[in-house]
């Protein structure tokens, strides 16, 4: 396993590169390009990833802990049975990713782009989500308990059978997706009711 640790990137290209079962330790990278790199199984642990491209990246049971992915580029990347636990995602992009069997615990996915993302069945407690776009993402049966969902896009966003009960949703239209099936607590209700109009005492 090649090891890489308190090592600063700036503009350095990785991009085709085989890195896999690399491990990564309290690295920075800058404007780095990973694009379609082999990064299977790779660890990275308090590691911060700015303006990074990922596009077409394998990162299939890679692992990420306590690590900062800021507006990166995951487009079209592969992130089968990816681990994130504590990371920050603020602002990434991951269009048409492979998400399926990823695990996700705890973290800041704040201003991500999650359209159409498969996160069915998976355990999201606790995970913020303020203005992330989840415009069709099937998060159906998901685990979004004490979630701050504050302002979130969630336009025909699927969500049969998931649990919505402590989920903070200040300024989500509740009129933009189908609510049939959802756990919801009474304050979620209330607010639900009202964006219908209903007067509520």
């Amino acid at each position: 396993m090649e090891q890489h640790i308190d090592r600063r990137y700036e503009a350095v290209v990785f991009s085709g590169r085989d890195l896999k079962e690399s491990e990564f330790v309290s690295c920075t990278f800058e404007r780095c390009s990973f694009a379609h790199a082999s990064l299977e199984e790779i660890q990275t642990n308090r590691c911060r990833f700015v303006h990074c491209d990922f596009q077409g990246a394998m990162l299939n049971a890679s692992v990420h802990a306590g690590s900062a992915f800021e507006n990166c580029s995951f487009v079209n990347a592969n992130l089968f049975v990816a681990t994130f636990t504590d990371c920050k995602m603020t602002g990434s992009d991951f269009s048409n990713a492979n998400m399926d069997g990823i695990t996700l615990t705890n973290g800041d996915w704040s201003y991500t782009n999650l359209r159409q993302t498969r996160l069915a069945k998976q355990h999201l407690r606790s995970i913020r989500f303020v203005e992330a776009d989840l415009y069709e993402a099937d998060l159906a049966k998901a685990d979004l308990r004490d979630c701050d969902l504050t302002r979130a896009v969630m336009a025909k966003t699927k969500l049969q059978g998931a649990d919505l009960r402590g989920a903070i949703m200040d300024g989500v239209d509740f009129k933009s997706f189908d609510v049939k099936g959802v756990r919801m607590d009474a304050a979620q209700a209330v607010v639900f009711l009202r964006s219908y109009g209903a007067k509520v005492d």
